[in-house]
């Protein structure tokens, strides 16, 4: 045995960024435990992070690419890999259009800082828009009204956790989901630690969470009424006076347009479909605004649920017009390594006009929604998408109508996944491009804490990769110049970059190959580049702070004034577009009255699982949770002659699945709860095909009809569904797809 080591660095499978101490055994990881001593993360780590090199480590790990061969997979060269990827992509190029090539990024992508720079860079070389997103299903209604209100889609403000008095939490669930849009370790502690300090917290919800066990009360939702829960806050808000005028009159346009917008929106009105209380309603705008710095957050069960646009501006404008926003214990925007919102507004980064080809839908970030990601595939004419690369991402689990996915996906004359697992989308892929792990790769926090300073308290980190790949498994960034080449392309569109690109990958393979190892690029030295040009100084001093560093606290009163980027320079509180779309809400009113007793379905997470790629680990599906369950109120339950454990059907306008039953009394009754990221029996994943789950998604509708015009987001959540006993037993009842025939 050699000699154990500890090495320290940082979890990169979601926002939170907990430092990390790992025990190795060579180049084997032993343990994983929660830094103590990080400057930050004070010592917590979820338990995903601390067991994710059993994913990593998996016997199931693509470790050389693969090219299917009617109904089997063979190990092929990563020679023979990029040429037929590049002469394909070459090919199709010339014979349709470059937007018949197509990309997919998924969250994981996110999470590093080359791999979406070097995705992007390829679409560029190809001439390509067709860039499809994950956004689009979770939080692209927040970028799309950032860019409304303040100018830059990234212009994310965010509650001042460490000062607020106040603080309302909609459709969020921090404890087992963490905080989106904002680094916070320890979410538990953090709120637990808000109330012991006298800040007045408030959950709105469909289900009284987890966080809402922790600290603060809880009043339920009825899913999908978000917006109207907002229009009542709003109205409450402007009757007791509570906008700061002198304040708006100086950085905002607009408010006479939100007071009409407001008008008719009484809480005794809204009360009526969201189901609150009128003078609950009426005790919590009270509390907000009196408090000495509140705000108001929201996550992905208002952003998903049909009208994240509209409700997530009136949240905006809400702490905006209060005096809230730019305010110590309000919402800040933070500020990055540099200023990106003024470079990214300046130089017309992610603020692409275009039209979707199917349906004329806004591109959002410079991505189409993945909405219609199957209909540009299905509907003929020039640009129809004839190759898709799918990149850190599972579209065939985490997207709406999986199933008429799965048959576009089949259509496709090239499928490309580049990922450290063989997903269900691999499954169809003709070729699976096996990556390295955020453990093989040396990185910086993503683009979120480190561009936007989106941090409960700034700091920096950087990491080595700690360990080394075991086989042919090659980072993105390598992977994305070296199919440039192969395909007769330049990166980011520019002959130069490629060839320097090209010379430093060279340069540095050299010393990688002495050592037995994969081709790369010199990740660390444009890492390093990076924190130089930003004023941070260098990789490796960074480095030697292995517990992170800490960078300057937040400064209330930098944004309002200094970084708008509208066109008036002032926040924008009406939008034309937006105020047309809320002419819909009366007629949406009228439906939610209409439909009083229809199931509402909405998601819910354990703190096991991740999206779809926690379940090929047998200790986070052992026992019971070997499936997702619907989840549902005992009363509703009795009403239904529904028993405990009992097989149910799930019914949507979209499909149906077939699932066990679990018994749940913090749900609001008429809600029901059916866990996502599962459905895996059509893949090679050893552990994750034997589970028993549904995926959820095939639920959810697609298509342009169903997409919000200006975020390009389906409704993911608050999904209308009907429950009834499963009669008898039926083909494929478990997953609803069909069992992959394919072999490796």
């Amino acid at each position: 045995m050699a000699e154990i080591t500890t090495k320290h660095t940082f979890c990169r499978i979601c926002e939170s960024l907990c430092g990390l101490e790992v025990s190795m055994d060579g180049n084997q990881v032993m343990q994983i435990r929660p830094d103590n001593d990080h400057v930050t993360t004070r010592g917590f780590a979820c338990p995903k992070g601390l067991k994710q090199h059993h994913l990593f480590q998996s016997p199931d790990r693509l470790r050389y690419p693969m090219k299917r061969v009617g109904k089997e997979w063979i190990r092929i060269s990563w020679e023979q890999a990029l040429a037929e990827i590049g002469q394909k992509v070459k090919q199709l190029r010339a014979d349709f259009d470059p937007d018949a090539i197509a990309m997919y990024v998924g969250t994981a992508a996110g999470f590093g800082v080359l791999h979406p720079v070097f995705a992007q860079g390829f679409m560029q070389g190809v001439g390509s828009k067709s860039m499809f997103a994950s956004a689009t299903q979770d939080c692209s209604n927040k970028f799309a009204v950032a860019e409304k209100l303040y100018g830059f889609p990234f212009t994310q403000p965010f509650p001042d956790l460490h000062h607020t008095n106040c603080l309302i939490i909609v459709g969020a669930n921090p404890v087992v989901s963490k905080w989106s849009f904002l680094q916070v370790p320890n979410p538990s502690l953090h709120l637990k630690e808000m109330e012991r300090r006298g800040c007045k917290i408030f959950f709105v919800d469909p289900r009284k969470t987890e966080s809402a066990k922790v600290a603060g009360s809880h009043l339920f939702i009825r899913p999908g009424t978000d917006v109207f829960f907002y229009l009542s806050f709003l109205h409450e808000l402007l009757r007791i006076k509570g906008v700061d005028r002198e304040r708006v009159k100086q950085y905002m346009n607009g408010l006479e347009d939100l007071q009409v917008l407001a008008r008719d929106w009484t809480p005794e009105r809204t009360e009526t479909v969201t189901q609150i209380p009128a003078d609950a309603l009426r005790q919590m705008v009270k509390a907000y605004a009196e408090a000495d710095g509140a705000a108001l957050y929201c996550s992905t069960g208002v952003n998903m649920g049909g009208n994240g646009v509209l409700a997530f501006w009136i949240q905006e404008c809400i702490n905006a017009i209060s005096g809230n926003l730019d305010r110590r214990g309000g919402t800040l925007v933070g500020k990055g390594v540099m200023n990106f919102l003024k470079f990214g507004n300046k130089n017309g980064i992610l603020m692409r006009p275009d039209r979707s080809r199917v349906g004329n839908l806004h591109s959002v970030n410079d991505a189409y929604p993945g909405a219609i990601l199957a209909d540009e595939i299905l509907t003929p004419g020039k640009k129809q998408i004839k190759t898709l690369f799918v990149t850190g991402g599972n579209p065939l689990i985490t997207m709406a109508n999986s199933n008429r996915l799965r048959d576009a996906f089949q259509k496709l004359e090239l499928l490309v996944t580049l990922d450290i697992l063989p997903t269900e989308t691999g499954a169809l892929a003709h070729y699976m491009l096996p990556c390295t792990s955020p453990m093989e790769r040396p990185d910086l926090p993503f683009i979120f804490p480190l561009m936007l300073g989106l941090q409960a308290k700034p700091y920096l980190q950087a990491t080595e990769a700690i360990v080394q790949t075991d086989a042919e498994q090659r980072d993105e960034a390598t992977i994305y110049l070296d199919l440039a080449k192969a395909a007769g392309l330049n990166l980011f569109g520019s002959g130069i970059a490629q060839k320097l690109l090209e010379f430093s990958r060279w340069r540095h393979s050299r010393k990688q190959e002495k050592m037995g190892r994969q081709p790369a690029i010199p990740q660390k030295f444009f890492l390093s580049l990076l924190l130089r040009i930003t004023g941070q100084g260098s990789y490796r001093k960074l480095l030697k702070q292995k517990h992170g560093r800490l960078r300057e606290v937040h400064d209330p009163g930098s944004f309002l004034g200094e970084r708008v980027y509208t066109k008036s320079k002032k926040i924008e509180l009406a939008p034309d577009s937006l105020m047309v779309q809320a002419e819909k809400l009366e007629a949406l009113f009228a439906k939610e009255l209409s439909q009083p007793n229809q199931f509402r379905l909405i998601t819910k997470r354990a703190v096991t699982t991740h999206n779809s790629w926690t379940h090929n680990f047998e200790e986070f599906v052992a026992g019971e949770r070997h499936t997702n369950y619907l989840y549902i109120h005992p009363e509703d339950a009795a009403r239904q002659n529904l028993e405990n454990k009992q097989m149910v059907d799930v019914i949507s306008a979209t499909g149906k699945v077939r699932l066990p039953i679990k018994f749940l009394s913090d749900l609001m009754p008429g809600t029901v709860a059916l866990p996502h990221g599962w459905g895996h029996q059509a893949t090679h994943l050893s552990v994750a095909k034997e589970t028993k789950g549904v995926n959820v998604n095939i639920l959810a509708a697609d298509g342009p009809d169903g997409a919000e015009l200006y975020s390009g987001m389906v409704q993911l959540t608050a999904i209308p569904v009907e429950i009834a006993p499963a009669a008898a037993p039926q083909a494929n009842s478990w997953s609803g797809f069909p069992q992959d025939e394919l072999t490796v």
